[in-house]
């Protein structure tokens, strides 16, 4: 407890003079934290090991230790991933829009940063990197709570990123990490208005449920990805095959993968999908129709629509429309990414037009639901809310506003 009130109060301090500063020295506080974080990659992989040897002891789940697992490949990814965000263009300080009354007041709408934000996530010691980057491009402080599970992996990160810091103008105490993982010491952290300005959870849906539930500073939510897609009876076969396998076998463990594909019951290359995905090792939980046909389809169960696997299992269902397809994800969806292939635009249409996600996609895999894919450089986490910041959020989902008013002494009558 007393970790966490030290830590909000050093951010709190710190927010203002970050916001202040200008876009050339917070991208040159973004190159060092590049250029230090590949310098000290031994250093952050020999922490690493030790939560991957802690996680294999505990038992965690294939999913979760690749989640968890830094590569040398991917420190350099976490790396070029900060060198993106200092090309995109800064947000503070963009004029939004600007008007005049008939009274002659004249208003400008301008993007500030938040402040302070509390980013509380999982096994991902990427998202440590990413949501510190994005911070501080935003000109945002950040209070970073990630799991047990890799605590040595975001200590090496924040320690470094800290190292890194004291050769720029940006504040080392801009970036803060509560080594403190308890539950409690999360709620508090989660009812910590004074000093947090926003919470971002990012992870399963129990993580995100704890935090909309008990946080009484204002949540920007992001969802677990029950993600669809459905194969009109137009689809074309290569096409159909190339996305599905794509969108659940390229990296099964991320919200963006597939998990269920409906299949519209004259789409001809129904056996061709179903046997190409059982070679390829997934395993497949099928309505009555598909389980009494395929022997290596095993029936599904109630839950298993409603899963989001984040593994190599693959729920399938026949139907015979479009609108029993949309029937189907309005139950069991979680409105974060639905794709449909077809030939047929009004099918389509009629798909987009009718689905409720924050993405959707035409004849495309729904791994590209990323804000790096979208051109946001590094990303936040994927909202599945329907506030201001929905699907992929870069550093426009981390600012609010502030109205410039210029008058010449007008009071109101």
């Amino acid at each position: 407890m007393n970790e966490l009130l030290t830590k909000a109060k050093k951010l709190k301090q710190v927010s203002k003079r970050l916001a202040s500063l200008s876009t050339e020295e917070k991208n040159k506080a973004l190159a060092i934290i590049a250029e230090t974080l590949i310098a000290r990659k031994s250093y952050i992989l020999e922490e690493n090991e030790k939560d991957m040897t802690s996680g294999k002891e505990n038992g965690l789940s294939p999913s979760l230790l690749d989640r968890l697992q830094l590569t040398e490949e991917r420190i350099h990814q976490i790396a070029d991933g900060v060198r993106q965000v200092i090309q995109l263009p800064d947000p503070i300080g963009e004029t939004i829009e600007q008007w005049t009354r008939p009274n002659g007041l004249k208003l400008k709408q301008i993007r500030v940063p938040l402040g302070v934000v509390g980013m509380v996530y999982e096994a991902r010691p990427n998202v440590t990197v990413d949501a510190a980057s994005l911070c501080l491009k935003t000109g945002n402080a950040v209070l970073l709570r990630g799991s047990s599970s890799a605590i040595h992996s975001n200590k090496a990160l924040v320690s470094v990123m800290q190292e890194a810091l004291k050769q720029s103008s940006v504040p080392s105490d801009a970036i803060q990490l509560l080594e403190d993982t308890s539950r409690e010491t999360a709620q508090h952290m989660f009812r910590l208005k004074e000093y947090v300005d926003v919470l971002i959870p990012r992870g399963g849906a129990g993580l995100i449920q704890s935090v909309v539930e008990h946080a009484t500073i204002p949540v920007l939510e992001t969802g677990v990805g029950n993600c669809h897609i459905f194969i009109d009876d137009s689809a074309e076969k290569e096409m159909a095959l190339d996305i599905v396998i794509n969108a659940k076998l390229q990296r099964p463990s991320v919200c963006n993968a597939v998990e269920t594909v409906i299949i519209h019951q004259k789409w001809p290359y129904i056996n061709e999908l179903l046997e190409t995905l059982h070679e390829k090792g997934v395993e497949l939980r099928g309505d009555k129709r598909l389980s009494s046909t395929y022997p290596f389809v095993r029936e599904a169960t109630e839950a298993d629509w409603a899963t989001e696997f984040l593994a190599p299992i693959l729920a399938v269902k026949l139907v015979e429309t479009v609108d029993e397809a949309i029937e189907h994800i309005e139950r069991y969806g979680t409105k974060h990414s639905e794709a449909i292939i077809s030939e047929t635009d009004e099918h389509v249409e009629q798909f987009f037009a009718h689905v409720d996600a924050a993405v959707l996609y035409h004849n495309a895999s729904t791994r590209f639901t990323d804000g790096e894919q979208f051109g946001y450089g590094a990303e936040i986490g994927i909202s599945t809310q329907k506030l201001h910041a929905r699907g992929p959020m870069g550093l426009r989902a981390i600012t609010t506003t502030k109205t410039l008013v210029y008058g010449n002494g007008q009071v109101r009558t």
